[in-house]
């Protein structure tokens, strides 16, 4: 065989092989990053689709300028934690909706931009992929809530959704990879069981939520 084409068709062989061990560690990358979202993305996108919307994700959240909480803030935003948890007890409605308002605010002060939902997820989903599942399901009972499909137990897993996804907001994943900051609050205080009281809390057809 022709020596130059042998060294044409080695020189294919080494990119194509290149290109597969890149592919590869992307994939690795990528799954490793996201976890579940990354499973999802592929689910509704296909695989190279949804690589591509994550690499993209990534780029974007890399021009923004995200800083960590000072250690006011996050006293701050505790203490209001702390109060939406006692107000879920004789308002569920009324505390969800706080929870809600707090949760854009450590998002607005970590510099995200509070855009359409999908783009908030999705942003968020580069430093803090396990809160995504927590936030959509917080978005889903809120939807069914409107639609008088959602019981006063439904709403009290919103709430712990919702401190799922205030207490990982606390963290500066975005700087120290998954280094956890000192807390503001021993775990019992964030914990949402501020409802819990000696009876359960009333059927929604004995109270209007």
């Amino acid at each position: 065989m022709d020596p130059v084409v042998i060294a044409v068709i080695a020189v294919a062989l080494a990119i194509i092989v290149g290109w597969m061990l890149w592919q590869r560690q992307r994939t690795s990358h990528l799954h490793t990053q996201y976890g579940r979202e990354y499973d999802r993305t592929v689910d509704e996108l296909g695989r190279f689709r949804a690589q591509r919307e994550l690499s993209g994700r990534e780029r974007r959240v890399s021009q923004l300028q995200l800083s960590a909480l000072t250690r006011e803030q996050r006293d701050r935003f505790a203490a209001r934690w702390r109060e939406i948890q006692a107000q879920f007890v004789d308002d569920p409605e009324g505390a969800l909706m706080q929870g809600d308002r707090l949760v854009e605010d450590v998002i607005d002060a970590r510099g995200y931009p509070i855009s359409d939902f999908d783009t908030r997820i999705a942003d968020l989903s580069v430093h803090h992929a396990r809160i995504v599942p927590d936030y959509r399901s917080v978005r889903e009972i809120a939807r069914r809530h409107r639609e008088g499909d959602a019981t006063t137990e439904d709403l009290r897993q919103a709430l712990v959704h919702f401190r799922t996804v205030f207490e990982d907001l606390l963290e500066d994943r975005e700087h120290v990879g998954e280094r956890v900051v000192d807390r503001v609050v021993e775990r019992e205080d964030v914990v949402a069981r501020a409802p819990r009281r000696t009876e359960p809390l009333p059927h929604p057809d004995e109270r209007r939520i």
